[in-house]
Formats: C-alpha cells, structure tokens, sequence
C-alpha cells in the first residue's frame, strides 16, 4: 500500500496517524511473537529443561535414553532454526545483488613467504575471503586487511598426489613447542598466586599478557596437517591445522556451497572494502582460542584419565572397511589419542573397544569415522602416507557433571547420517595418583620392583624386557607408538598372564596389537606402588631441574640417578635407551623425544601420596605445571650423552649419598 492511500497528510491529524501506526506495529508484533518467536522460545525453554532433567536422572533409569533422544532433536530443531534466521548472516550483496551469506569464519595458521602467519578465514556463499584483523586501540574501529579471495567457482583441492610440487612443511621443532607450555603453565600458576594473595591487578595483567604471547606462538607454530586450495587461475594457499577434523570441517563446507550454480567473478576495490568491512560485524568466532582468553569463572577443563569404549556405528550405505579415531583438545589446538582396529567389509561395525585418554585441561571430545584404504597409490606427499577417508565426524563438550561418576555414561554421537555410540566416564588425576599396591605378590603389577627382580633373579624386570623387545621388533615404526592409546581389554589380557607368569606369554605378545603391548609398558609403571623415580626424591628432582646454571643440573641430576636403588636405576637406564631407539625413527612413527617424555615422565615421576592429598586444593594449573616439570625431567636424560651404570657407580666414591 502506497503512502498517499495509508498515511494521513494533514499536520492536525500527526497524533492520530501516530497511534494507528502504533497500533498496526503493535498487532503485527503481536502476530510474529504468537506464530514465530513463541513457539521457537517454547523450544529453547524445553531444551533447558530436558537438560537439566538428564543431570538429574541416573544413567541405567529407563526414561534417560528418551530423554537423552528428545534433547537431541530438540538441540538439532534449534540448531537448523539459527542457521536459516541468523540475521548477521543477510548483510551483504552480491554484484548482482543476490544475498551473500557467512557460512563459517576461524582462525587458521597461512604459510605464506615460508613464515606462518595467523589468518581470520572467512567463507561465504560464494567467496572464500582470507583477511588479517588491523591493530588499533579503540576496540569497536577494529577492521580487517583482505589479504586474499578466491571465488568459490574458481577453487579447487588439489589432489593428494598433487600436494608433491607444494613447498614441503617443516614441522615446528618439539622442544621449543614444550618450552611453551612449560612457560604457560608457569605462569598460570603465578597468576593464581596473585590471585590467591590478593595481588595487584597490573601485575596479574602483566602475567596475562606473557601468558597469551606464549600460547599465540604455541597456537601458531603447533599446527602441522596442510590444508591446500587452488585458484583455478594458478595461485595456490597453504594452511595449517591441527586436525583431520578441522580440515574435513573446512572442505566439506565448501564442497557442499560448491554443488550450487556458482559463478566467477571479480571484486572492484569499492566491492572488496565493502565486503571486507562487513567481515566485523559478521563474524562469528570473535577471540583466538587460546585459554587466556576465557573468563575467570569458566571451566579450566578437565586434568586426568578419560575412559571411552567405542561400542559400535550404524548408517552406512555400503559396506566398508571401517576404523574411528579419538580426539582430545590441549593448550588451544587437539590432538589424536586413540584408533579403533579396522572392522573389515561391513556396515554394521562393532568395536566394542576400550581406551584411556590422559586429558590435560581438556574441554571436548572428537570422534571422526574412516574408510580403510589399501590403495598404495593414493599416497600424501605431505607425510607419505596412505590417505584413507573420513566417513563423519563428531564433537561433544566434556561436561564434569556428566562425566566425573563411578558409572559409564552412554551416548550417541550423529555424524553425516551416521551414528556413533560410545560410552565413557573420568578419572580426575588426584585419583589417578591414589596407590593401589597389590594383594597378590606373586604377581607383577602393583609389586615393588626389588621384589620382582629380586624373585626373577633379573636385573630389569621381565616384563619390561618382553614388552620393549616386541616393540622394537615390530611396532618401532608405528606411527603414534606409546601416544596411541591400545585397546584396554588387550591390556588387561596382557596384565592378567604377566601376573600369572602364564607359559603362553610370548605367544601372546606376537598375536597382540602393537599399541596394548605399549600401552601394557605404561601401565606396569603407572601401577607401581612406588614411582620408578621414588618418592623420597620427587622433590629433589623438581628442584634439580630448575636449576639455570648448567653444571649445577648436571651434578644434581646425576647424583639423583646415583641414589636411586640399583633395580630402579638399571631399569631406568635400560629404558632411556629403549626409548632413544624409537626416537631415531621419528621421521615415520612421528615420536621425538620431546613426544616421549609427555608420554613417560608423568608415569615415572610422581608426587608421594602426602604431597596428592595436598594438591587436592591446588588449582589444575599448578597440576598441569607440575607435569610440565615431570616431562622436562625425563627429558634432560633423554637427551644426555648414553649414561652407564657402572660409571655411575664408580663415581659414587666421590660424592655424598645424601639428598
């Protein structure tokens, strides 16, 4: 309806004409709150509720999967509802003024110049805009610099065997990535100690700011799986990611935008500012994910053992040769920490596998699901292995009410039209730490180690001996090996005729997943009742490997390996070198001795049960820090010149066997 047939013309009649406005406003609001926003409120009111009732539900009451099913299409409803009235999303046209809409934005690592650099990537219904956030003082002038664009109609993926003319990607060197954390730690730790003391608040913003420099580079230099797209017009861009995950996330999106009638063009500068412009307002993921950003009163995630058993999957529509990897995130980026067997030539596959996941600060869950493939040449150039393909992928948050219970918590996770169901529950670290010395001294595990070599009459215990032979046999160049969790029913089998010094051991050991004899190793050490570095001296060596001046470490150290018991010692130094022998292979099992020492010092060296109880009150930080120092201990061995036992022994004259 025209203005002149609606609208009053006379000045007298303003009042009257306002009120009819207000009244058509008010009817028509009226109408869109009852037919829209009323329902869809009534939704998000249910999902609340539905949320709240299965915390309070127990897990084996008959109403918890109902409910566990009516969340999830509740959440699914609401999810589709956000993707299709985003209004943020409507903002910006298109040359020939179709609406252009923002389907995904995040921070990715660019190689560009042989340097990374960290872009904000923005992808819309038919350009993919990769722009760099100006620096400037007044927070809401902030804009974003285009770097480059990509019509969705000119990008291309290039093939796996195509990524061989693509510059190479130097992985960031391990240590200075450990060097990082160890430094975020320390200084989570300070800040909660100005914290605790009331500190003033510039010196804990000064903190903060370290703090987020370190995990900015820790961010930017930890990435390593490329990410490639082509211009169809010749220029090519490099990214890096942190995951398989990611990379699925980002490829499949612009796939799918892709099956649409897209059209080449190219942007004037006027139409480029423009777009660019709106990058700020659009966006969706606003800070770099690193933890410093996060509010005081958020969860600093969860430190301990996550137990997982991948039950089974359903949904696909042909059969396959099918295997899920699980993923946990760290410092700001995830990481791979466990792999299911492959269930050959079905749709229906049954894992039923069980795995225990060692969290640091750890905040969600990720489990991808792969196709097997066999073909030896589909082979990466990148990292020369075979490329196999990812079926679906799924995410959920790793909620401490929900998971910190004795009992299994059930769930399914959706993926691509597959469904995933797995079950899990928590063991925080303090008890982790708690000491479960066994019944049975017959037995091996949860047995002091003098008694073991004592009644073997060995000077390295059997197990230890079995277990690093079959690996150095054949599990040596395994991609993962001791970071890839084994499956934990081959453990317990293994544990179980260790313990009963079983006849068929070797036997055993040769059928048996290279990743449960490794995960067998760890265990045997995690469950002595003594460290294998002793408790007497957890103290001395957290205080010896702070020490700055090089020969006063290496004094300290030595002089700790000294007192050790003999047992402890030879074990220790028959390990070292196990361990240095894997390291040499790091270029194919991707294990540098920076990646072995997270996996083994946190075993081999861990506080007595007194100073557990007194880190009950300490914050997470300080526990990640003292893990940090646990890693930096085995470390220094690791990466000392061979250490013989008999010169120890011989320079024992010498020095004081006091601590």
């Amino acid at each position: 309806m025209g203005a002149t047939e609606r609208w009053p013309q006379a000045p007298a009649a303003g009042t009257e004409a306002a009120m009819e406005i207000l009244l058509i406003i008010r009817f028509c609001c009226n109408c869109t709150y009852a037919l829209l926003y009323k329902p869809i409120d009534r939704v998000t009111r249910s999902t609340l509720v539905l949320h709240d009732l299965l915390k309070h539900t127990p897990v084996d009451h008959p109403d918890y999967p109902l409910l566990q099913d009516a969340l999830r299409i509740s959440q699914n409803f609401l999810s589709s509802i956000n993707e299709d009235i985003d209004p943020r999303r409507t903002a910006v046209t298109t040359p020939k003024g179709e609406t252009r809409q923002l389907v995904k934005d995040g921070f990715l690592v660019e190689v560009s110049e042989s340097s990374r650099k960290l872009r904000h990537v923005f992808l819309f219904t038919d350009v993919l805009l990769c722009a760099k956030l100006k620096k400037t003082s007044a927070g809401k002038h902030q804009q974003y610099d285009c770097k480059w664009y990509i019509p969705l109609a000119d990008l291309v993926f290039p093939s796996p065997e195509e990524s061989e003319a693509s510059p190479q990607v130097h992985p960031f060197p391990d240590h200075e990535l450990e060097d990082m954390k160890m430094k975020i730690s320390a200084l989570k730790s300070e800040i909660q100690k100005e914290k605790a003391n009331k500190g003033q608040s510039r010196a804990i913003e000064r903190l903060k700011k370290k703090m987020f420099e370190n995990e900015f580079l820790l961010l930017l230099n930890s990435p390593t799986i490329p990410f490639r797209i082509h211009n169809r017009n010749g220029k090519s861009y490099l990214f890096l990611l942190s995951s398989d995950y990611e990379r699925s996330e980002w490829r499949e999106a612009i796939q799918k935008l892709q099956k649409k009638d897209l059209q080449a063009f190219v942007l004037s500068s006027v139409e480029l500012q423009v777009l660019t412009g709106s990058c700020f307002k659009l966006r969706t993921v606003h800070n770099i994910p690193v933890t410093s950003n996060k509010d005081d009163d958020e969860s600093p995630g969860l430190y301990g053992f996550l137990h997982v058993i991948v039950h089974s999957a359903k949904g696909f529509k042909q059969s396959a040769n099918l295997y899920c990897t699980l993923e946990v995130d760290s410092f700001g980026y995830f990481v791979s920490k466990a792999k299911t067997r492959v269930f050959r030539d079905t749709t229906e596959p049954k894992w039923d596998e069980e795995f225990e996941i060692e969290l640091e600060g750890s905040q969600s869950l990720r489990i991808l699901c792969y196709e097997k493939c066999y073909d030896k040449s589909k082979v990466n150039k990148d990292n020369n292995e075979i490329v196999d393909k990812i079926m679906g992928k799924g995410q959920i948050q790793l909620d401490p009410q929900t998971v910190e219970t004795k009992n299994w918590h059930t769930d399914v996770i959706e993926m691509n039209g597959i469904k995933v169901e797995f079950s899990m529950k928590f063991t925080s670290r303090d008890m982790s730490l708690k000491r479960t010395p066994s019944k049975k001294q017959t037995g091996v595990f949860g047995v002091k180690i003098s008694v073991v070599t004592k009644r073997e009459r060995s000077k390295v215990p059997y197990i230890v001996r079995q277990c690093v032979e079959e690996v150095e046999k054949r599990g040596i160049e395994e991609v993962g090996i001791y970071r890839i969790s084994g499956v934990a029913t081959d453990i317990q089998a293994l544990k179980a005729v260790f313990d009963a010094n079983n006849k068929d051991i070797l036997l055993m050991l040769s059928d048996m997943d290279i990743n449960a004899i490794a995960g067998t190793l760890k265990l045997y050490f995690r469950e002595l009742p003594e460290p294998l570095l002793t408790d007497r001296l957890y103290p001395a060596f957290m205080e010896g490997i702070a020490l700055s001046d090089p020969a006063a470490k290496e004094n300290c150290m030595m002089h700790l390996l000294r007192t050790l018991p003999d047992p402890n010692l030879i074990t220790f130094l028959f390990l070292l070198e196990h361990l240095k022998r894997v390291a040499e292979k790091e270029p194919i099992n991707k294990m540098s001795l920076h990646n072995l020492a997270t996996v083994f010092g946190p075993t081999l060296l861990r506080p007595s049960e007194v100073e557990s109880k007194a880190h009950l009150t300490s914050t997470a930080d300080i526990w990640s820090h003292d893990v940090m120092a646990q890693v930096q201990v085995l470390l220094y061995y690791l990466q000392h010149p061979p250490i013989s036992f008999a010169e120890l022994k011989r320079n024992t004259l010498y020095f004081s066997t006091d601590v």
